[in-house]
C-alpha cells in the first residue's frame, strides 16, 4: 500500500476512536492496530508498544479513584483529602476500560505510522507544504535513529571492555547522543542544500501508480470517520 494512502487509513483510524462511543467498537480498531505494529521488526516495535500501552494501562488504574460516578460499587475505600471518597464503581470501571482503549488505539495509530511507513516516500509524495511534510518526517525518524546510535554506543563500549548496565549507565549516553544528533542534523542541512532543496524549478523521480488497494484505502478513510460519528 502507498504510504500516502496508509497514512490518511490510520489517520481515519484515530479520529474514529475520538469520535466512537462503544467500548467494542474502540477496542477493535486498538487491537487492528495492535496486530498491525507487531508486523514491524521486534527490535524497533518494542518502544512504541510500550509508549502506547503503558499510558493506556495507567488511565485504566487511575481512572477510577479520580472518577465519582456510578451507583454500583464493588469497593469502598476511605476518605482522602483533596480526593475525597475513594471508591470504585462499575461505571467507572467501564468508562476507565473506554478511556484507555482510546488512548491506545490513538497512540498505536502513530506507532504504526512511525513502524510501518516509508517516510522517504511519503515525503516524495507530498505535493503541499513539503517543508511542514519534511519536518514531520524528520521527527518520526528521531526516535529510530537514537535507538541505532545507543546501539552502536553500546558495541564500541563493550568492545573496549565497558558493559553498559543500569539507569546510571545508559544515561551517560545522553551525551554522545546529544552530539551525534546534532552533527547529523548539520550533515543533512549541508546535503539538503547540495541538492537545491527549495530551490525552483526541482526535480523528482515518477511516483509509482496508484493500485485499487490504495484507492480503497483513501474511500474508507471517511467512511471510517463517518461510520465512528454515527453508529460506532
Amino acid at each position: 500500500m502507498r504510504p500516502a494512502a496508509a497514512a490518511g487509513l490510520l489517520a481515519a483510524l484515530a479520529v474514529t476512536a475520538l469520535l466512537a462511543g462503544r467500548t467494542e467498537s474502540v477496542a477493535a480498531i486498538a487491537a487492528g492496530l495492535l496486530v498491525a505494529c507487531l508486523l514491524a521488526p521486534r527490535r524497533w516495535r518494542s518502544v512504541y508498544l510500550l509508549g502506547a500501552l503503558v499510558p493506556a494501562a495507567g488511565v485504566l488504574v487511575i481512572t477510577p479513584f479520580v472518577e465519582t460516578i456510578g451507583s454500583h460499587p464493588l469497593w469502598n475505600g476511605p476518605v482522602v483529602p483533596v480526593l475525597g471518597h475513594l471508591d470504585v464503581t462499575t461505571e467507572e470501571l467501564a468508562d476507565g476500560l473506554f478511556q484507555a482503549l482510546r488512548l491506545a488505539a490513538v497512540t498505536l495509530a502513530f506507532a504504526a505510522y512511525a513502524l510501518l511507513l516509508d517516510h522517504d516516500d511519503l515525503l516524495a509524495s507530498a505535493r503541499l507544504a513539503r517543508r511542514s511534510a519534511l519536518t514531520v518526517a524528520l521527527a518520526t525518524r528521531l526516535l529510530p535513529t537514537l535507538e541505532r546510535d545507543a546501539a552502536g554506543l553500546v558495541l564500541a563500549l563493550r568492545g573496549r571492555g565497558v558493559e553498559v548496565t543500569g539507569v546510571r549507565g545508559r544515561a551517560r549516553l545522553l551525551s554522545p547522543l546529544l552530539a551525534t544528533s546534532l552533527e547529523r542534523g548539520l550533515n543533512v542541512a549541508e546535503a539538503m542544500e547540495a541538492r537545491g532543496f527549495g530551490r525552483p524549478g526541482s526535480t523528482r523521480v515518477p511516483p509509482p501508480a496508484w493500485r485499487v488497494r490504495d484507492r480503497l484505502a483513501l474511500i474508507a478513510a471517511p467512511l471510517a470517520i463517518g461510520a465512528g460519528a454515527l453508529w460506532l
